[in-house]
């Protein structure tokens, strides 16, 4: 070590203490710069800095007066006051022996009068000085000396914070990539689950329709419920996931409330026991069309009215809605699922809405089900600002009680035009499709809706077999060897030049994918296990070009609405300032990704998340950061060609969306 300064005893410990601060070389910080003002105005100096000292400088975080950032140890005041516990002060340098033949004394700062207190940590290191300086004698009184104090202790409790926050964004930043990681577990076992699932339920209702006597069709209705289940399981599941990472999208769309009310009782009234009685009560004052997401409503009823239906063996259950308020804009509607069933322990109602838990341990065995539900149903209404509420008496039944406001509906709903299964001729079909059991499932389902089909086990199959016959529509499946699903497409839009209708077809349930499939030149997309209805609609839809689906996400400006304090200039500046930065970095990420640059990818993947959070956009803030990760470990892989995929198709549909604002 360097002889020409005094050394602390500590002085490896105290090295260490000022590293963990991460403080030296950064930037200007405002709460620094007010300490330092402060200091000046309270002891009338011209001179005054917050300093630190490593092995061989004092490095100056904040300054007024001196005009460098940074001086040798050696030749600072401040090395003999980090070897004091209490304030140093010198009233006339020219007096005193240490500092009387000083350079910055007889020249340079003309320093005359020095006072220094010591940044002590927490654990009792001196890590650098508060100092106040100037080319008069001087003499502070008890005020001023107790000031310095105070704002020494200030400046290390700003490190301390800063610390503590830089603690908790890593924190944060671990569970993100938990998150991610679970999500990215999920879908995958989704995949791997729904894929042979599909197979097992179409395979099933093929053989529901075929001449059975009454044995064999008592045990294919029995597989047909188990198949449906365990896919409740599945969805319940991957519901849970979406909300949790906050990708779970509320739709806002006219729809009639009162078919959907009836759709729900028509589809549960099969499932009713002859002793028990099913009734819908609708108010006569309720609306026939609102605005909200009429997909999440329907699982919420089904959820609560079948929870009654199966534990209710007699007696009756009913559905009740009634109108509690109306506004100008808005109708605010009371929900009821009310049964004369086994009812709910008292001490259970208040944690019968948490994840895994049902009313009583035995339930499981005995009705089924994952104790997810209720959780599920709970979310949902709160994701849409309503709220649920249970009343229940054991062996007496129980009323699941939710109020939700929808938004009045502008436009009166046009009236469906209703398709017949054979309005559509003989279409001859090509399916790209590597999964065995899945290629004779859809064979025998095309089959079944009279057309022909031709399988592709893989994507440049698919391509060789369109080259050579003629189509009239492509069933796409995307986790294909060779070529997968999206460069097919790709290749059939481009090189091709082709514009058969295309359906995307899948297992998997990746955040963005749909986005990325109608993006990539796609027409339709059914994920799989699919249902035969849904197929055949999907396929009547890309048929008929008068049938224009609109695949549009939703850009939430809350966030940004809320910076802009009611400065409609500020809120238009920030767009435009996203239309003009982020496709152009967009492009930089994939250039930098297709040349292997970690450090630029991370670079840019770290500087898009800031601004795709501001615009709310967290699905793509998370494919920013599985990105960064990625760039940071210095191995790219296939999920990081995925989430550019999706990053590149998000921000165009962003930015489209953004300039039509």
């Amino acid at each position: 070590m360097n002889n020409d300064f005094p050394i602390p005893e500590n002085e490896l410990q105290r090295l260490a203490a000022l590293k963990r601060y991460n403080i030296l070389d950064t930037l200007p910080d405002h709460a620094f710069d007010d300490a330092t003002k402060l200091v000046s105005y309270i002891c009338g100096v011209p001179i005054a800095h917050i300093s630190f000292i490593d092995e061989n400088r004092q490095w100056f975080k904040s300054e007024i007066g001196i005009g460098v950032s940074e001086v040798p140890r050696d030749i600072s005041f401040c090395r003999y006051t980090i070897m004091e516990s209490k304030m140093v002060e010198i009233n006339d340098t020219h007096l005193n022996d240490r500092f009387k033949n000083d350079p910055n004394v007889t020249g340079g700062f003309n320093v005359r009068f020095y006072a220094g207190v010591p940044l002590t940590t927490p654990d009792g290191y001196n890590i650098g000085t508060l100092c106040a300086i100037d080319h008069v004698t001087k003499e502070l009184n008890e005020s001023q000396r107790n000031a310095l104090s105070i704002v020494a202790k200030h400046v290390i409790a700003q490190l301390e914070l800063g610390t503590k926050n830089a603690q908790l964004d890593a924190q944060k930043k671990i569970a993100e990539k938990a998150v991610l990681a679970r999500d990215s577990f999920v879908a995958n076992m989704s995949h791997e689950i729904r894929t042979p699932l599909n197979a097992v339920i179409g395979f099933t209702d093929l053989l529901a329709q075929t001449e059975l006597d009454e044995v064999q069709r008592e045990y294919i209705e029995s597989v047909q419920i188990a198949g449906e289940n365990l896919l409740l399981i599945v969805n319940d599941i991957l519901d849970l996931s979406k909300i949790e990472s906050g990708n779970l999208p509320i739709d806002s769309e006219p729809f009639n409330l009162k078919k959907t009310l009836k759709h729900a009782y028509n589809l549960l009234k099969v499932k009713t026991q002859k002793e028990v009685e099913f009734n819908l009560f609708l108010d006569a004052e309720m609306p026939d069309i609102v605005v909200g997401d009429q997909g999440r409503l329907n699982q919420i009823l089904v959820n609560l009215i079948g929870n009654s239906l199966k534990f209710t063996n007699e007696g009756e259950v009913t559905v009740s809605v009634k109108k509690i308020e109306e506004t100008e804009d808005n109708y605010t509607l009371r929900f009821s699922v009310k049964d004369t069933g086994i009812g709910i322990q008292k001490n259970k109602l208040t944690t019968i809405f948490e994840r895994f838990t049902q009313g009583e341990e035995s339930t499981t065995r005995t009705y089924g089900g994952t104790g997810l539900g209720l959780n599920i149903v709970k979310q949902l209404i709160e994701l849409q600002n309503g709220e649920i509420h249970v009343k229940s008496e054991l062996n007496r039944g129980s009323e699941f009680a939710f109020i939700l406001t929808y938004k009045k509906a502008e436009v009166i709903e046009a009236p469906v035009k209703l398709m017949s299964k054979n309005d559509l001729g003989h279409l001859k079909i090509l399916l790209c499709e590597d999964n065995v059991l899945n290629q004779k499932l859809a064979k025998s389902v095309i089959n079944n809706f009279g057309f022909d089909l031709d399988i592709a086990h893989n994507g440049e199959e698919g391509i060789e077999l369109l080259s050579q016959n003629e189509y009239d529509l492509v069933l796409m499946d995307l986790q294909m060897p060779l070529k997968d699903g999206y460069q097919t497409t790709e290749y059939i839009r481009n090189e091709m030049n082709s514009s058969i209708p295309i359906i995307a077809m899948t297992a998997h349930s990746l955040v963005g994918e749909q986005e990325r499939c109608y993006k990539v030149g796609m027409n339709a997309y059914v994920p799989k296990p699919f249902k035969q209805s849904v197929l055949l609609k999907a396929i009547k839809t890309v048929m008929n070009p008068d049938n224009e689906v609109i695949h549009k996400r939703v850009v939430n400006l809350s966030f940004l609405d809320e910076m802009a304090c009611g400065d409609p200039d500020f809120k238009r500046d920030m767009i435009g300032l996203f239309i003009e930065k982020i496709p152009a970095q967009t492009a930089q990420l994939e250039e930098a990704f297709h040349n292997t640059d970690h450090d630029t990818v991370k670079k840019l993947a770290h500087n898009m998340k800031s601004s795709l959070d501001i615009f709310m956009l967290e699905d793509l803030s998370n494919c920013a950061a599985v990105i960064e990760e990625e760039a940071s470990a210095g191995k790219f892989t296939s999920e990081t060609l995925d989430k550019v995929n999706i990053l590149h198709c998000g921000i165009a549909e962003v930015v489209k969306i953004l300039k039509e604002l």
